[in-house]
């Protein structure tokens, strides 16, 4: 394997790159890139960086369901370990979105200890991109059934870290905060 910070590089730029047309939900014009780094970024503070597999597969948490990558290219490329992380958080993107968020809920508890804690992160940095100081009707709905199922995804998930489970807790209060 090779140095943490060089595994931790790499995901990085494969995630980027593998992203590199899209653009985030909630944030206006923010590459989707973004999004990916702040995933991996409370990850690492989380495990103060003591886990290169774990913040590897927080970059990469998406590029199954969003890119041509493969689980056997994850395996390959980095590890067993992150590509089975990355397959615990991948929804299977043929289902309608009701499904998908209902499998979420229902499978949040029965997840890995290290792929409670990518959700975690995922739903703080989806809830934190759809904070706004003047948000539209339309914003102010999908804050508040986004932070709602959340809520109910990361009640399954708790517990493994403190961190992330103060991190959630703050952002659900700025998300109600600016309603």
């Amino acid at each position: 394997m090779w140095p943490p910070v060089r595994f931790i590089s790499e995901a990085a730029e494969v995630a980027a790159r593998r992203h590199k047309s899209m653009m985030r939900k909630g944030r206006d014009n923010e590459p989707y890139a973004n999004h990916l780094a702040e995933v991996a970024n409370f990850l690492a503070v989380a495990t103060n960086g003591a886990d290169a597999e774990l913040v590897a597969a927080g970059w990469l948490h998406d590029t199954l369901e969003d890119t041509e990558t493969t689980t056997e290219e994850l395996s390959l490329r980095f590890s067993d370990r992150v590509a089975s992380l990355v397959i615990e958080c991948t929804d299977d993107m043929n289902l309608p979105k009701a499904e998908r968020w209902r499998r979420q809920v229902a499978d949040a508890p029965k997840k890995s200890a290290d792929a409670k804690l990518i959700k975690i992160a995922d739903k703080i940095s989806n809830i934190g991109a759809r904070i706004r100081s003047n948000p539209t009707a339309e914003q102010r709905a999908d804050l508040i059934e986004y932070t709602d199922w959340a809520e109910q995804v990361v009640a399954g998930c708790r517990g493994g870290n403190a961190y992330l489970d103060e991190m959630f807790d703050d952002v659900v209060r700025r998300a109600k905060a600016s309603l």
